[in-house]
């Protein structure tokens, strides 16, 4: 009981240090509502809106295999901010489907399902399924992110 007390009392002085400010709300952003940058050509009238709230338009239908759960993806990708900021491009090679230290964000993964080798998608993602309240980098917290990937092969 002293202890949950002690605790109680360092909490109350550490809010009456910082001049009784709660912690500030992350606000995440709403794909529907958000005006992005004219550089990024986005027109969500052309996406399909997927189930968990993914937004993706396939520039480029693949004509090879198409990814399954367990596969070594390779992708080329960039990203974006809705300000039309690039905060990453490169290659990555991930194991689709598989939880381990190189699985990509949870919207990544869901707006990759049906892609072919040799097709690009643009990837709208909303900060639940991103980076979420914490942000990551150049990423705020609470950022819709925008993904350009392109299945460049596929291994099992």
């Amino acid at each position: 009981m002293r202890s949950r007390a002690g605790l109680g009392l360092a909490l109350v002085a550490a809010l009456a240090a910082c001049g009784g400010d709660s912690p500030t709300e992350v606000v995440f952003e709403v794909i529907e509502d958000t005006e992005f940058a004219a550089s990024l050509g986005i027109d969500l009238a052309q996406m399909t809106e997927l189930p968990s709230g993914v937004y993706i338009l396939d520039e480029v239908v693949g004509t090879g295999d198409v990814i399954t759960q367990g596969d070594v993806a390779t992708v080329d990708y960039t990203g974006w901010l809705r300000t039309g900021t690039q905060f990453d491009t490169g290659t990555y090679q991930y194991d689709y489907g598989v939880l381990n230290n190189r699985t990509p964000i949870q919207g990544w993964t869901l707006g990759m399902e049906g892609m072919a080798v040799g097709g690009t998608r643009l990837l709208i993602i909303p900060p639940a399924l991103a980076y979420g309240a914490q942000g990551a980098g150049p990423i705020p917290p609470g950022a819709i992110v925008i993904f350009r990937v392109e299945l460049v092969s596929l291994t099992n």
